[in-house]
């Protein structure tokens, strides 16, 4: 009787009722709040969901670290901290070794292939013991990863001996290893205070982020080097989605899969070739030479198999999920050509 009571006054005044039941949701992520990504990929993300629920979820974003540190991101969506939480699941080593299969060298050239291929793979179920946790909405890649120095070029594979490179995860750690540089694990939003105490010599990181997070302003030589990419996760903490009603359930369950993974790895290909613009004209940039090229090849499938024997003698099937990525790989292409 007071819920009714409540609702014919709240009518009687002018005010919905479905705009006072809105439910809030907690949306973390470690971009800057001006990038690329914060507006087509989460804020573009809350939009359609709100649209999608016609009010009932109200979705608020919190960028740049300000709902919880990178690294914590899959811990603070699993424990509440935050209701969804985008994040790299290299960040939390060792918790996700299938997904990371996404990050071994001579994949994929494209985020758009590598996001379809990936979320193929998830939706498979091949993953489902690795995000039993929480409630995953989609998954995507970065494009290729590039090599980023201060104050140092790096024009050949000696060049890189003794550096102290920036890795994102383990996994591009063991690749920089048989490189012979010295990696140094960090998240990307702590790049540019290690950067500039001279922490780090380089880092190892995509053109648009670069870009994203100010390192243009310390970086001046680039190699193209391109031999990984990363894993990301869009996911839910599940007691917040189980909550919701069945209207809610199905505007974030229109959100989810496939549809926002394509969103995110077009928007990386497409935020590549803009920084790649913006970043020639005042720095300097590198090819592999040819003469060398066999043996950074050779360093990157060293890194791969060195990886994949890890997860097979631990009893995952990691040669075989490797393979079904391949397959997922040429799929993509072909449906997205």
């Amino acid at each position: 009787m007071r819920s009714k009571l409540l609702s014919a006054t709240l009518l009687a005044l002018g005010v919905s009722v479905s705009a006072v039941k809105a439910e809030t949701l907690r949306y973390a992520h470690f971009m800057p709040a001006q990038s690329w990504q914060n507006e087509k990929m989460f804020m573009d993300w809350a939009k359609a969901v709100n649209e999608a629920s016609d009010g009932e979820l109200d979705v608020k974003i919190f960028p740049a670290q300000t709902l919880g540190k990178a690294p914590a991101g899959y811990d603070n969506a699993k424990n509440g901290v935050a209701d969804i939480a985008w994040t790299v699941q290299g960040y939390t080593a060792g918790r996700f070794p299938l997904s990371q299969i996404m990050e071994l060298p001579g994949l994929f050239k494209k985020a758009e292939v590598g996001s379809c291929a990936f979320q193929k793979l998830y939706d498979s179920g091949a993953l489902d013991e690795e995000y039993k946790d929480t409630h995953v909405l989609f998954v995507h890649t970065h494009g290729p990863g590039q090599l980023h120095m201060g104050q140092k070029p790096v024009k050949t594979l000696a060049d890189l001996k003794g550096m102290k490179l920036r890795r994102p995860t383990a996994v591009i750690g063991t690749l920089l290893d048989e490189l012979g540089a010295e990696p140094v694990g960090l998240p990307a939003p702590a790049i540019y205070e290690n950067l500039e105490r001279g922490v780090i010599d380089g880092y190892m990181i995509t053109w648009e982020s670069v870009v994203a997070f100010r390192l243009a302003e310390l970086t001046k030589y680039h190699t193209d080097f391109g031999f990984y990419s990363l894993a990301f996760v869009t996911t839910m903490n599940k007691r917040k989605y189980d909550a919701l009603s069945e209207k809610a359930k199905a505007a974030i369950d229109a959100n989810s899969g496939m549809k926002w993974s394509l969103v995110a790895g077009k928007g990386y290909d497409e935020a590549d070739a803009a920084a790649i613009e913006e970043l020639k004209s005042n720095s300097e940039t590198y090819e592999i030479p040819e003469a060398e090229l066999a043996e950074w090849q050779a360093a990157a499938d060293r890194a791969k198999e060195i990886y994949l024997t890890e997860l097979d003698s631990k009893g995952l099937p990691g040669t075989e999920t490797y393979g079904k990525i391949q397959g997922y790989v040429e799929e993509c292409r072909s449906e997205l050509n």
